[in-house]
């Protein structure tokens, strides 16, 4: 599945970095969620090809609704640069931001965002809405979804599937 904001051709994305790989690290973390009893989102942000934030969910060990991967990553990528602006700099996660992270994202300045599962309940770069790249709210975040899709949907399903047992 490949959703594209109306009339933004991916809003210039560049199609040749590794992104698969950038996910794979993203998958990671969400593993590690996974093994604390996290829904598994995993998210890291790159810029110049180096990793200056990452995370993964952790509402329930901080007992904080505002714990997600992209929050955490968002917070870890801004003290790194010591700059709430992250301009030049892409957004990885394993699944289709929240609107609350959304907004954070075009708050951020992100200029990219890659994700792998597509959130058709609430998801907000895509699916639900299409929050990022969004010129009404001033976004200038490009979006692609479905990237390393199939993985990053089995380990949701996995976790789901086991906490229903």
């Amino acid at each position: 599945m490949s959703i594209e904001p109306s009339g933004s051709s991916y809003l210039g994305i560049d199609s040749t970095p590794n992104h698969e790989g950038w996910i794979k690290k993203a998958l990671n973390l969400a593993v590690k969620a996974y093994e604390i009893g996290e829904i598994p989102v995993g998210a890291i942000i790159v810029k110049n090809n180096v990793i200056i934030g990452q995370g993964h969910n952790q509402k329930e060990k901080l007992n904080d609704p505002t714990a997600h991967a992209e929050m955490i990553a968002i917070t870890a990528a801004s003290n790194t640069l010591r700059d709430w602006r992250l301009e030049d700099c892409s957004l990885y996660v394993t699944k289709e931001p929240c609107p609350m992270c959304a907004g954070a994202i075009i708050n951020s300045r992100i200029s990219n965002l890659y994700f792998g599962a597509y959130d058709e309940n609430k998801g907000c770069c895509g699916s639900l809405y299409q929050l990022c790249g969004d010129k009404r709210l001033d976004s200038v975040t490009g979006v692609k979804g479905g990237i390393l899709e199939e993985a990053c949907s089995s380990l949701l399903q996995d976790f789901f599937r086991a906490k229903r047992k």
